[in-house]
């Protein structure tokens, strides 16, 4: 199978870019969505019609235009699931998981520390809990979980560490001691352990021209448990697809 994952930044502004498009030459089979920014009948609206035969499952957030997560899948998957089950932590829409038969797929968008790290405290709490939830799932068979973590977890991950290292959300030591606990805890970032020394990125703003001056971070990953491992092929950031902030990442996976 051929898995993606994707922060589109508003799949009703994606769509508009020749999303049905790229989406129908990708080859994908799975596709998980971050920050749809849509109600879940907004969603299935924008769509609605894709060409092939696409099943859509999508998570969202109680404020409108906020968040959201969304899986597109070829296969029909045996059970689909919303939020991690604790109360607090599922308002935003940022898990949609799905189980096929030979493994479980999650897609998730973790939160943003926000500006003046005023959201940290929420953050740290997200980490120990999403972790949790991944390894109660990786009991049952092997797990991939794809998304936007909103972390560069090593400094090869950004083009400026020093500059933001405890002061930009995304490179503090708590984010990235949450991502090393993640790692730790029997998960592993495939691209990375594909790529060790490799300097590739799958976010840039918008402000400054930092894409085309390649001023971005990676932010962007594909994990697979333990017994993920030995299924999963190799792993690509498709740096050349526009549309959003964020590009793709893809991953073949033979389970």
């Amino acid at each position: 199978m051929k898995l993606g994952t994707w922060n589109v930044n508003g799949v009703r502004a994606v769509v508009k870019k020749d999303f049905e498009g790229w989406l129908a030459q990708s080859g994908l089979d799975v596709l998980g969505l971050q920050e749809t920014k849509a109600q879940d009948d907004q969603v299935r609206e924008a769509l609605f019609g894709l060409s092939g035969d696409w099943h859509v499952y999508c998570s969202s957030a109680v404020k409108k235009g906020y968040s959201g997560t969304a899986i597109l899948s070829r296969v029909e998957p045996k059970a689909v699931t919303h939020g991690i089950g604790v109360e607090g932590m599922d308002d935003e829409g940022r898990v949609t998981a799905a189980e096929f038969d030979g493994f479980h797929f999650v897609t998730v968008y973790t939160p943003n520390s926000s500006s003046g790290l005023k959201r940290l405290p929420f953050r740290k709490r997200w980490d120990v809990l999403f972790r949790e939830y991944l390894a109660g799932l990786a009991a049952d068979k092997p797990v991939l979980c794809c998304g936007d973590l909103n972390v560069a977890h090593q400094a090869v991950d950004l083009a400026r560490p020093q500059a933001n290292y405890n002061k930009t959300p995304g490179y503090t030591q708590e984010e990235i001691d949450g991502m090393t606990a993640l790692l730790d805890g029997g998960f592993t970032d495939v691209w990375r352990h594909q790529n060790p020394d490799r300097v590739q990125y799958s976010w840039w703003s918008y402000r400054g021209g930092a894409r085309e001056k390649n001023v971005g971070w990676r932010l962007d990953y594909f994990l697979a448990s333990a017994s993920a491992m030995a299924h999963c092929g190799p792993a690509e950031i498709m740096v050349d697809v526009h549309g959003s902030d964020h590009c793709p990442v893809f991953m073949e996976y033979t389970g």
